[in-house]
């Protein structure tokens, strides 16, 4: 305690001082959250990216961050929490523009939707995101889970309510199914031509698909 004291006391600057240990052990400060928690998040996704889900670690997280781990468990918690919110921020465009896509006619929903979900992959901001969530999402139960999560309740529940029929919930099921199948083969496991086909032609063919699916007989 003794040695403490002169770093409180006998000095015009100790006000400014004091507050500093707290600061490592409570909660960071307002001004500071939003920029920690935002580096904890570019962080993850770049690490879930690099590493996959099951090499990534909360420890290795925090450093890529420049952070102590204990903060990376209090915005968060465990490292499943963590990958649920990069994927979050990963679909984020994607969910800003959903209502979009839902509220024209029925007749042209498939071609909207498919031009979305391949505007995303084919946008160099979008696409790392994207590539951590599938990749992680195909290697381990845990992130599938989480990455079958977000599908359903963000974006797939939404279609099916838009279609209002008996089996909607299967028709979007399909729709999703296909795009991501695409997505798959082009962009993670780059079969040739689809690899390198020009998107519109894409669009083009896929869209029709994911029309029949949604409104089809």
């Amino acid at each position: 305690m003794t040695d403490a004291e002169p770093a409180t006391h006998g000095t015009g600057d100790a006000p400014t001082a004091a507050p500093a240990p707290g600061r490592r052990r409570g909660r960071p400060p307002r001004t500071e959250s939003g920029d920690t928690r935002g580096r904890i998040l570019t962080a993850a996704r770049e690490e879930f990216s690099e590493r996959g889900y099951e090499k990534t670690s909360v420890r290795g997280i925090a450093k890529a961050a420049g952070v102590d781990p204990a903060l990376v468990h209090h915005y968060f918690g465990t490292k499943e929490q963590v990958f649920e919110a990069a994927v979050e921020v990963a679909f984020a465009p994607a969910l800003k523009v959903r209502d979009e896509v839902l509220e024209g006619p029925l007749d042209g929903v498939g071609e909207r939707l498919t031009r979305m979900f391949f505007g995303l992959w084919e946008n160099p901001v979008t696409r790392p995101p994207l590539l951590a969530i599938v990749r992680s999402a195909v290697n381990n139960e845990a992130a599938a889970a989480v990455f079958r999560r977000l599908i359903a309740t963000q974006l797939l529940r939404r279609v099916a309510d838009r279609l209002d029929l008996p089996d909607a919930q299967l028709r979007a099921e399909l729709a999703a199914a296909q795009l991501v199948g695409v997505a798959m083969i082009r962009y993670v496991i780059k079969v040739e031509p689809l690899a390198t086909a020009d998107p519109e032609q894409i669009v083009a063919r896929v869209a029709p698909v994911v029309q029949g699916h949604l409104t089809g007989p």
